[in-house]
């Protein structure tokens, strides 16, 4: 039976290198750790004893990579939690969630381990550094978010591209022609929130092809930041008459917002946003959005992770999935109010 001793001695490392190199807990370069996995492979170690046990049979559990970032609105990534959580338990898994900042490091330590049986993966970046752990390790894994690269994952995710375009689409129908868009901060798209853009990149597009003005702004996640956000933005168009939101914080401080300026929606300014329907619930907010489809992403990466694991699709391609937009009528768009004279 080998142990962390036979496994330094194969990859000739220090025993405390082998077990850094294996636990993530310090930076041990590529090629070290490398050794370190090649030696672990070839002599079938496994840390302990039920860790030896897992590594032939089922956990019945999913590890699911959760970041709660400080650029985020927290209560919106919950609703993503909650749809993977829900959907596992269903089909008899429990859900580790897992929220280390070194997201490569605990990604290995898992499935090195055998401590799960697959991954689902959240905050998805444009180009995550967790994806190539993910690709290499012995369990399947599905992410929630389009990253640069899928090749050899299965992907779910909301069609932002799309979802800008309807946003766009409804406010024009209806007889805009002068708008805000206020998306995620710009911390979103440094470290590679690509969602952000790619809504904002195609509504800025479709409203230049429909000979619509749309003004976009970054906004804050946080109160009460955002508010003071959305006031400046307001004043600095005050002939604007459509308010798109691809940013959770602004919705939920909007009705303050509106309040503080004696403005009412739809009669003084039309409001389309994007999150789900469970947030709108949550926060009692009366704007019409785009499903963010936050419970149903979750519930399809589960299913087709699951579907993996039990070996049926293996030898599958792998799936990128994008949710057509659909959007929730709550009544907070209609036609502009004609100009007084």
């Amino acid at each position: 039976m080998a142990t962390i001793g036979d496994v330094a001695r194969v990859a000739g490392v220090s025993r405390s290198t082998a077990s850094y190199a294996l636990s993530g807990k310090r930076s041990i370069s590529s090629a070290v750790r490398k050794k370190v996995q090649d030696a672990v492979d070839e002599l079938g170690y496994t840390p302990n004893a039920g860790a030896r046990a897992l590594a032939t049979a089922e956990t019945k559990i999913i590890a699911l990579l959760a970041r709660f970032l400080s650029d985020e609105f927290a209560p919106a990534m919950l609703q993503y939690i909650q749809g993977v959580s829900n959907r596992a338990r269903e089909l008899g898994y429990d859900t580790l969630l897992v929220s280390e900042a070194d997201g490569p490091a605990a990604l290995r330590r898992l499935s090195t381990t055998r401590m799960v049986d697959g991954f689902v993966l959240l905050n998805v970046g444009e180009s995550d550094e967790r994806l190539d752990v993910l690709r290499q390790a012995a369990q399947p894994g599905a992410l929630i978010g389009l990253p640069a690269d899928p090749e050899g994952l299965d992907v779910f995710d909301l069609d932002f591209p799309a979802s800008g375009r309807l946003m766009v689409e409804q406010l024009h129908g209806v007889g805009h022609r002068e708008a805000i868009l206020v998306s995620q901060s710009e911390h979103v798209v440094r470290r590679g929130g690509a969602y952000v853009w790619r809504l904002a990149n195609a509504a800025q597009e479709r409203a230049e092809e429909l000979g619509m003005q749309l003004h976009h702004y970054y906004g804050a996640s946080l109160q009460p930041e955002i508010g003071t956000d959305l006031h400046r933005f307001l004043d600095r168009h005050p002939q604007a008459t459509g308010l798109l939101l691809n940013n959770e914080a602004a919705a939920a401080a909007l009705p303050t917002v509106l309040r503080e300026r004696e403005v009412s929606a739809p009669a003084d300014l039309s409001v389309l946003g994007r999150f789900s329907d469970e947030f709108a619930r949550t926060f009692s907010l009366p704007f019409s959005a785009v499903d963010s489809a936050a419970m149903t992403l979750g519930r399809q990466a589960v299913e087709a992770l699951v579907t993996r694991m039990q070996g049926s699709t293996k030898a599958e391609p792998h799936v990128v999935s994008l949710l057509p937009p659909t959007l929730d009528d709550r009544g907070s768009v209609t036609a502009p109010r004609a100009p007084s004279r």
